[in-house]
């Protein structure tokens, strides 16, 4: 009972100092705002990314369209919606990919050390010393330039932070009295890691998991913007921003690319501020 008490005591004040941070709780209202609107607007306005206005070939905002249309007659606010659909789905799910790969690896490594360690941190040494965006080029042209191909090549190749990131928790954790002291009682080592290692170690991966997804955010834009990431007719963030190539494009159809320009970057600010609010709140040094 003691100990619920404590843990419900620790959650509350974690909670109270995230509420103090402003950035971070308009962020959370932000982001939840707008994944509600691009999973359910959709439907609720029976928005077609795909359907064709030949009357309307790159057309100004106007009544039936009213973010326009691109050149070749696309609803742009259908696209703009399907679109944040991808990209917000690419970047969460390419770092829980990251995460689901690089925080049993980084447990392994700091827990048993020796030859796993070894394995493990040489191979995330690989990983990082390549340039990431030229690997994930050249990794999306062999393996094809679908959504899924995209999404499994950016969280494979973000597993090293991750891995990284709970290696050095876990070797401070492994040498607690409460660690030594379960491991001479004879408790099996999954439990050691999953109740005494792997909850008081996981404070720096969840702010890592937050910033991962914002740079995931990032690429699959940057890559479909360079006409290699998820490729038309599906729609994205990045490949909207695609037209903003053409000087005419991006000096007098603004409606094309503008709108997916202020989504990308309020995304990524706001899912880095609710990264920052994690951060504090969980800073056991700061003040209520």
């Amino acid at each position: 009972m003691k100990h619920k008490e404590l843990k419900g005591s620790y959650l509350h004040d974690v909670c109270q100092r995230f509420s103090h941070h402003k950035l971070a709780v308009f962020a959370v209202i932000f982001l939840l705002i707008e994944i509600l609107l691009v999973l359910l607007l959709p439907s609720l306005m029976h928005l077609n990314p795909y359907q064709l206005d030949v009357m309307a070939f790159g057309a100004a905002p106007m009544p039936g369209h009213m973010l326009g249309t691109d050149d070749v007659g696309r609803d742009m606010f259908s696209r703009l919606v399907y679109g944040g659909r991808v990209s917000l789905t690419v970047g969460i799910c390419s770092a829980i990919i990251s995460l689901l790969v690089g925080v049993p690896l980084g447990l392994a490594a700091g827990y048993f050390r020796g030859p796993v360690e070894t394995v493990v941190m040489r191979c995330s040494d690989v990983f990082m010393s390549f340039p990431s965006m030229i690997l994930i080029l050249v990794l999306a042209s062999v393996l094809g330039q679908s959504l899924t191909t995209i999404t499994i090549v950016i969280g494979i190749l973000g597993w090293p932070e991750f891995a990284r990131l709970i290696y050095a928790s876990t070797l401070s954790i492994r040498e607690k009295e409460y660690v030594q002291s379960a491991t001479a009682i004879g408790t099996k080592t999954g439990t050691i890691l999953s109740r005494y290692i792997l909850p008081n170690a996981s404070a720096p991966v969840i702010i890592a998991f937050t910033f991962r997804t914002a740079q995931a955010i990032i690429t699959e834009s940057s890559l479909s913007f360079l006409g290699l990431g998820v490729q038309p007719p599906t729609a994205s963030w990045g490949n909207i921003l695609y037209y903003a190539q053409s000087i005419s494009v991006l000096a007098n159809k603004l409606w094309m690319w503008l709108p997916a320009g202020i989504l990308l970057i309020l995304t990524v600010l706001c899912i880095n501020f609710l990264g920052d609010g994690i951060r504090d709140a969980l800073d056991m040094k700061m003040s209520i």
